[in-house]
């Protein structure tokens, strides 16, 4: 299987154009993927996105469809790597989004910051709200099954009494056959 790697290298990567944006200039790239095209997004997402970016009734072909995949796995590898040298740097291996963000502004995405944490901070209360909702069920859910464990046992110390009866029963048939005897 053949990958490959984006590297970001704050030295040379990106050329800045005259409007002020950031134009990729260079991008380091090893072999480590088999092919290039299991580096690129799922086409049914790029499809998706791509629909709900344009309004209806424009036509994208498959071309323009293929360029937007391979761009926005440029984009996503870049970004990878740029956020994994903040990581890298502060001697972690897990990325955060700050480091995410970090790299948005080392790569003079500096728009897209704001939309990032407003989507981080909608994602966060969203999780929040799940977690809220689990625990809230498992707690519905004990004193069920607290209900269920005192049925269970007021069942067993029935059978228990029963078998202790009929136990008592036998014992008390053994000692009069004894008497008799």
């Amino acid at each position: 299987m053949m990958r490959v790697a984006v590297t970001c290298h704050s030295s040379r990567p990106i050329r800045r154009s005259g409007g002020g944006r950031a134009v990729l200039s260079e991008v380091y790239v090893r072999k480590m993927a088999e092919r290039p095209e299991d580096l690129n997004l799922p086409n049914a997402v790029i499809t998706r996105i791509i629909k709900e970016a344009l309004p209806d009734g424009v036509n994208v072909s498959k071309e323009a469809r293929s360029a937007i995949s391979r761009a926005a796995s440029v984009f996503v590898l870049y970004a990878t790597s740029c956020a994994n040298n903040f990581a890298m740097k502060s001697k972690r291996k897990t990325l955060s989004a700050s480091d995410v963000l970090a790299a948005m502004e080392e790569m003079e995405f500096d728009r897209f910051i704001t939309p990032l944490k407003d989507a981080l901070e909608v994602y966060k209360r969203e999780q929040k709200g799940k977690k809220e909702a689990s625990e809230q069920k498992k707690k519905d859910k004990k004193p069920e099954n607290d209900e269920q464990e005192k049925s269970k046992e007021e069942e067993n110390e029935e059978d228990s009494e029963e078998v202790k009866m009929v136990d008592d029963q036998k014992e008390m048939e053994n000692e009069d056959d004894d008497v008799e005897n």
